[in-house]
């Protein structure tokens, strides 16, 4: 399954810089990190235990329904 992931980054609470990510189709399945690759591992690793814990639980496992994309929009 493919899930869309949205990463975000910008200062943290310190003011480094840093990036964050959460999946719109598995609520609560959040991740962060300093760099954008430290990010990405980290969702993924964070998808597979939520996948488990749902598991786990009995709980269906939410089919991947959301989209991302990107709208240029000219510079005033």
């Amino acid at each position: 399954m493919t899930y869309a992931v949205i990463y975000e980054h910008g200062p943290n609470e310190e003011g480094r810089e840093t990036w964050s990510a959460y999946v719109p189709d598995l609520p609560g399945c959040v991740s962060g990190g300093e760099t954008r690759a430290e990010c990405e591992a980290m969702i993924r690793e964070a998808i597979e235990l939520h996948l488990e814990g749902l598991r786990d639980e009995g709980l269906p496992i939410p089919r991947p329904s959301s989209e991302a994309g990107m709208v240029e929009i000219p510079a005033a």
